[in-house]
């Protein structure tokens, strides 16, 4: 689904650690966000609960579970993520060939899979800890590359990332981006996502949904910050054309 077809590409992070507070801080910037995502923190604290989020709200859901398991284990988990209403649904790529095309071949009723390449708190010398000698490019490319040739057609990678993805990929992919950061001089520490960029640099590289929960969740006046990212993505993509 490209930016053109869609009012807003802000994916709103609700991290949060209950309903309440997710439903409180969603509704108040709504109006600039194009989907609500809940993360593992929520979906342990509420279960299905937090995905009736985006149905209250007229929002669609982005379930970031991140699956990687047994190939029936995720298979089974999608088949009940499908039921529960919810848009999106991630797993590891690295959970490997038969577990992304199980994973797909359970999606059904709107639900589609994407999935997670390097996680944007990763950097070369962490994949190197953990036994990867690639970049994280040539990582995320390749296991791109493999969930793509599974069924899979969106995909989580970083900014650092969307370029080659979208090359690589074509214009049928579907690329979310977390690590959005608003333009202007950024917090040193705080921040445990190594691979940042702003909404501009963002949608200039071929980004379709731009993740971000910080930046509006923990400012001043969240709705300012939500309308503002939301404008600079328009200006972007407008920029772009």
């Amino acid at each position: 689904m490209s930016l053109e077809h869609r009012t807003s590409p802000i994916v709103f992070a609700l991290d949060f650690a209950d309903v309440q507070a997710a439903t409180a801080a969603a509704a108040l910037v709504r109006d600039s966000l194009g989907m609500l995502k809940v993360g593992l923190e929520l979906f342990v604290a509420a279960g299905p609960r937090a995905v009736d989020l985006g149905k209250e709200l007229g929002l669609p859901v982005f379930l970031d579970l991140k699956l990687h398991d047994i190939p029936e284990t995720v298979e089974r988990a999608v088949a009940r993520v499908a039921r529960l209403g919810a848009r999106f649904v991630t797993v590891h790529a690295s959970g490997g060939p038969e577990m992304l095309r199980r994973a797909v071949r359970a999606a059904e009723g709107g639900l589609e899979v994407v999935a997670v390449t390097v996680l944007t708190s990763m950097d070369g010398v962490d994949l190197g800890r953990i036994g990867v000698e690639a970049g994280v490019e040539a990582q995320a490319l390749r296991l791109a590359r493999m969930a793509y040739d599974e069924g899979v057609r969106a995909f989580v990678c970083s900014p650092r990332e969307l370029s080659a993805l979208r090359r690589e990929l074509g214009r049928d992919a579907v690329l979310v981006t977390p690590g959005i950061r608003p333009t202007g001089p950024r917090k040193e520490g705080g921040d445990d996502q190594k691979r940042v960029a702003t909404v501009s640099e963002a949608i200039t590289n071929g980004a379709d949904w731009l993740v971000v929960g910080r930046p509006i969740r923990d400012a001043k006046d969240p709705a300012l910050a939500a309308r503002s990212l939301l404008e600079e993505a328009r200006r972007a993509k407008k920029e772009a054309a």
